[in-house]
């Protein structure tokens, strides 16, 4: 491996939200987890609501963030039940929630009360805790929709734009990836971009963090990119 390589390879784990959200994972597999994002200094990890207080207990004195999900994964829990959810990881210290956008309403285009829905997640979060809205794009299809769901995450005031749960067939693709970005270009978003969804090499996601970089114009932190993954990238 050349140091340019060796150099990618560091950045691109600085900018990772290390997943574990295998619905028969055990707490020695959340520990194992943990123990991979300290090795190698990943952003955050993202887990399951029951695993905050562990992720919590193991990485207390590091920088990485705990994420949990919300919503997840299809979109189709009622507001009530996704609002109990976010309150639970908040008695936890949640310091991330990755929610996903209430897709098949937007499909049925009840958009009034996707923007509602989001609307009312996003007031229960202090300041402190980012929201992730995951648009589902490979369910989305067309670019209009992608464009559309993309709007309406960053007026409800998402913190990241997030490109899939990674539990359909479709995940991450490059042209869903520029639409939201140049969305967010467009309406001079603050917010972060991060893709998910079949992420598992270098060079895939260093397209995406190069393509992340040319559109927004900006220098890339963790607070404007991010990588979703299960494991480390190859």
């Amino acid at each position: 491996m050349t140091i340019m390589n060796n150099e990618i390879s560091v950045l691109l784990q600085r900018h990772l939200d290390l997943t574990c959200l295998n619905e028969t994972a055990t707490e020695k597999d959340i520990t194992q987890l943990c123990e991979t994002a300290k090795e190698n200094h990943t952003a955050a990890v993202c887990v399951y609501p029951f695993f905050i207080n562990h992720c919590h207990a193991l990485l207390k004195d590091t920088t990485i963030k705990v994420a949990t999900v919300a919503n997840f994964p299809q979109g189709d829990f009622s507001l009530s039940t996704t609002c109990d959810q976010i309150t639970k990881a908040l008695e936890d210290q949640v310091d991330e929630i990755d929610l996903v956008l209430p897709y098949t309403l937007f499909l049925k285009n009840e958009i009034k009360k996707v923007k509602d829905y989001l609307a009312t997640c996003k007031k229960q979060l202090p300041d402190f805790v980012k929201l992730k809205i995951i648009l589902e794009t490979g369910a989305l299809k067309t670019k209009d929709a992608i464009h559309t769901a993309s709007l309406i995450a960053l007026e409800a005031g998402a913190d990241f734009l997030k490109t899939s749960t990674g539990k359909i067939a479709v995940g991450a693709t490059l042209e869903a990836a520029e639409i939201i970005l140049k969305t967010m270009a467009a309406w001079h978003s603050l917010a972060g971009f991060k893709v998910s969804g079949g992420i598992k090499t270098q060079q895939t996601a260093y397209a995406y963090y190069c393509l992340t970089e040319q559109i927004l114009e900006k220098k890339l932190d963790t607070s404007l990119f991010r990588i979703g993954a299960s494991q480390l990238l190859a």
